[in-house]
């Protein structure tokens, strides 16, 4: 099967999703629990819901980048744009073994900072689904509010990284400040 730029697609483990890239050996599909994902051309257990985009070949890159866009807002609750401090763009995150023998890791800062915002979403639907559930009583949601509080808190580390604090990470000392 031969998929196109804004197909619809269902995976069998990662539901619904939409194709917004490929290159020879893969799709980039986005899936609104699970973020983007690449899957294998040759992997046959996705299906196609809804027929890929017809590109003319006369379209820029922006009229793609806009098409794409405009499928994400009709099918998807995409969550806020989330900005990297304007002194980490570009940046390096190096990590450095103890030991000299061993090759230090680097790593894109936008990469790192891309997982923490996706880690922080997946925490919001968490939390989301936790106060909606109707079998758990007033007191097992406020458990477990309690460990989500102290994830964020555990996390405020990161808020460095963040454009702006609006975005922050907000632990336990700072809810009891406002």
């Amino acid at each position: 099967m031969k998929l196109g730029l804004g197909a619809k697609v269902n995976h069998p483990k990662f539901g619904e999703g939409v194709i917004f890239g490929y290159d020879e050996d893969v799709y980039r599909v986005y899936f609104r629990n699970e973020g983007e994902k690449e899957i294998a051309k040759e992997f046959d257990g996705m299906q196609m819901l809804e027929e890929p985009v017809i590109i003319d070949k006369s379209l820029t890159l922006v009229d793609v980048i806009d098409a794409v866009q405009n499928v994400f807002d009709q099918y998807y609750d995409v969550s806020e744009i989330v900005d990297l401090g304007d002194k980490w763009d570009g940046g390096t995150m190096i990590l450095q073994p103890a030991d000299t023998s061993l090759k230090a890791k680097e790593i894109p800062i936008e990469t790192f900072f891309h997982k923490i915002v996706m880690l922080r979403d997946r925490i919001r639907v968490m939390e989301q689904q936790i106060n909606s559930n109707a079998k758990l009583n007033d007191e097992e949601k406020v458990n477990l509010q309690q460990y989500i509080t102290r994830i964020y808190g555990s996390l405020t580390t990161f808020n460095v990284l963040f454009k702006s604090k609006k975005d922050y990470f907000i632990g336990e000392s700072s809810k009891n400040e406002d």
